[in-house]
């Protein structure tokens, strides 16, 4: 029998975290196609005439002299600044998750967590058993650890009808769920010494949205005040500035705010199709530009983007395909309904496409040029490995009248 939450989003029980729901898969699906152009013009322009025009527009900065100040490059307006509001909008589906969601209780939430876990562990081991000789190159362990939410669903949501609703709710709640890691990772690994006194400060500022969430606040300009604030001193303190958004994003208060609207489902609404269609694509932009002036395929071989590749194409199926079985196996949760393990096979070889996260962690960990370029070389192909192998392992395993093969093997939620 399919549990509650599968009849919820089957059609059986009215519920408008459906439609929540389809709009997320809908944004993600067509955000994932800009995702994709935004990338290409960046590698064009890269291995083009334009190459150092590019590098100029992202790296200089613009001094002041009579202000004796300086106005940051737009590498790091977009790297720490607008990715501050994706962090925002991760944080803020976190939480409408673990409210109403996929992750609102644990017979729910085990098998992607689980998975998760299997999925950023396996890929960071192959990394550094690549590079453990070298410190630097070590440093990059975590980056094939992460899942390109946008580009999984929206190759998933390629195959149509033929995939069951339950399997995309998993990658979704696992995709969340390695969200969530990247950013523990990123907090604990890739922040600055610490400023003790703007970290004081940032502490104790998150007891003002604290205060207005028991003091019933619920006008929006209030926290997002806040959250400018926040960002500036997360910033000073150390610790990566984007942490601020998802700091913020637990604040804000999932109750009715102006005209009876729900001021956390408001607000991720709001933000999603600018992130979506315009701050992921901006980073993608500034961050896939690859030259391939001078580079041989011999590169391929060198410890970091075979570490990368290694790690997203085989770390990130294994992990999870290996983690789901072991779960299930020990009865803590079910296989996915109407689905099998072919296609759970499918969903873990699409969780390898780390693209937007991977290059965030690759930009934290290097800053030299050689190494930046072989980060993202490494995760380019790795996730295109990783997004082709994927789709045609589950049009495989949907193949036979566009319904799941094997399906008298499957075990039913």
């Amino acid at each position: 029998m399919s549990s509650p939450v599968y009849q919820v989003f089957s059609g059986y029980i009215p519920n408008p975290f459906f439609k929540a729901f389809h709009d997320f898969v809908k944004i993600e699906s067509l955000g994932s196609i800009v995702l994709i152009l935004a990338a290409l013009l960046a590698l064009l322009i890269s291995n083009s005439s334009w190459e150092h025009f590019y590098a100029a527009l992202l790296h200089t900065s613009i001094e002041i002299s009579f202000l004796n100040t300086e106005i940051k490059p737009l590498e790091f307006w977009i790297n720490d600044g607008l990715m501050a509001v994706f962090f925002l909008v991760v944080g803020i589906e976190l939480k409408r998750e673990m409210l109403d969601g996929e992750l609102s209780n644990f017979s729910q939430v085990a098998l992607p967590t689980l998975a998760a876990i299997g999925g950023m562990v396996l890929p960071a081991l192959i990394y550094a058993a690549f590079n453990w000789n070298n410190s630097t190159a070590l440093n990059g362990w975590a980056i094939p650890s992460a899942t390109d939410i946008a580009f999984s669903v929206g190759i998933l949501t390629l195959l149509g009808k033929r995939i069951p609703l339950s399997l995309k709710i998993f990658l979704i709640a696992l995709a969340i769920i390695d969200d969530l890691g990247a950013i523990i990772i990123i907090a604990l690994f890739y922040s600055e010494e610490f400023n003790l006194y703007f970290l004081t400060y940032a502490i104790l500022l998150l007891a003002v949205p604290a205060l207005a969430n028991f003091l019933g606040v619920v006008k929006l300009r209030v926290y997002l005040i806040i959250g400018v604030l926040l960002w500036f001193l997360v910033l000073k303190s150390g610790i990566h500035a984007t942490l601020a958004g998802v700091l913020l994003a637990f604040f804000i208060p999932s109750v009715p705010g102006k005209y009876g609207h729900n001021l956390l489902h408001r607000l991720e609404e709001t933000l999603h199709p600018w992130v979506a269609y315009g701050i992921l694509p901006l980073f993608a932009f500034a961050n896939a530009g690859v030259s391939f002036e001078g580079m041989t395929l011999g590169v391929l071989w060198e410890p970091i983007p075979l570490g990368i590749i290694l790690g997203l194409v085989l770390g990130k199926s294994i992990g999870v395909l290996g983690f789901s079985w072991l779960t299930i196996k020990l009865g803590i949760a079910l296989l996915p309904d109407k689905s099998n393990w072919t296609m759970v096979y499918g969903v873990a070889i699409l969780c390898g496409v780390g693209f937007t996260m991977s290059l965030f962690i690759g930009s934290l960990a290097f800053t030299e040029a050689e190494s930046i370029n072989q980060v993202r070389l490494g995760v380019l192909l790795g996730s295109l490995i990783s997004a082709l192998g994927g789709y045609l392992v589950l049009l495989y395993a949907t193949a036979k009248n566009g319904n799941p093969i094997f399906s008298k093997n499957r075990i039913s939620n």
